[in-house]
């Protein structure tokens, strides 16, 4: 039998004040992973969500952002099990040796811990602040998932692209997990999809019910068979709200490897929630 889903647990819902005694504590519990929101600079006007429909941003300018994998870095130092995972990271804003050396260092201090979600990302006017179109950010993307996968193996490499050229290089230390820490792509448009199915080693959703879930998979399912990636090593991320073993079967049975929780309704209560929702995933 295929076993439940792994869970992770979305710091990213919480008071920044929490997140150390919440990773610690599910890092303590069992929980599989710990995840971290990201963006590099909020402009005052804002428009556009990530939620299909949504008619305003999901937070305001104002909103507490920090370096996140330096953040998860501090976490790492403070755990000893629990992944560290980026939901999402915006790659294609830096440049790629600046991620990379980011993602690397996560990985080494961590002893293999990383997991590198990311993303095109949907606040169009966080590029233009950047100084950079758009209308670019998913073919940058690509690009720079492509040198950051050469920069974690290869001994040296140069590169000749659409965004950066550079002579040969050398990047030491490489990660300690093989080929690098996990690529997990965010994104719920055919283009995202696309692009987890031929560059990804997993997908990151957003929030879902299993009802709104299974024609997201099965999209993504033809997408990796169109791309001949099938046979790939591939996961499936999404957030939920399960309440019983019986909802884990369920998003099992939909062929979902991690399920992403916020178990509480405030973040003072963010232990308490991780505890109760221990006692019945992890020992029924």
């Amino acid at each position: 039998m295929a076993k439940r889903p792994s869970l992770g647990v979305a710091l990213g819902t919480l008071h920044p004040s929490r997140h150390l005694e919440v990773a610690v504590e599910a890092d303590r519990l069992g929980f599989e992973s710990i995840w971290l929101p990201e963006h590099l600079v909020f402009p005052v006007e804002m428009g556009g969500s990530p939620f299909p429909g949504a008619a305003h941003p999901p937070v305001p300018p104002s909103t507490p952002v920090f370096d996140c994998f330096a953040y998860l870095s501090f976490l790492a130092a403070r755990t000893e099990r629990v992944h560290l995972g980026s939901h999402v990271y915006l790659l294609g804003l830096r440049h790629p040796f600046v991620a990379a050396r980011a993602i690397q260092t996560l990985d080494v201090l961590s002893g293999g811990r990383a997991l590198a979600g990311v993303g095109a990302g949907w606040l169009r006017s966080e590029w233009q602040v950047a100084g950079l179109d758009p209308a670019t950010r998913g073919r940058r993307l690509d690009e720079a998932i492509t040198v950051c996968r050469k920069l974690w193996t290869d001994e040296s490499i140069s590169h000749a692209g659409e965004f950066w050229t550079f002579d040969p290089v050398m990047f030491e230390p490489k990660p300690p997990q093989p080929g690098g820490p996990p690529i997990l792509i965010g994104g719920e448009s055919d283009a995202a999809l696309r692009r987890a199915a031929r560059h990804g080693d997993g997908w990151l959703g957003l929030e879902h019910t299993a009802d709104s879930l299974e024609p997201l998979v099965r999209r993504l399912d033809t997408f990796r068979r169109d791309a001949g990636s099938l046979e790939r090593p591939f996961s499936v991320t999404v957030s939920a709200k399960p309440q019983q073993p019986a909802d884990l079967v369920r998003w099992r049975d939909l062929g979902v490897d991690r399920l992403i929780v916020s178990p509480w309704q405030r973040s003072r209560d963010a232990v308490e929630g991780l505890r109760r929702m221990a006692d019945w995933a992890f020992r029924t």
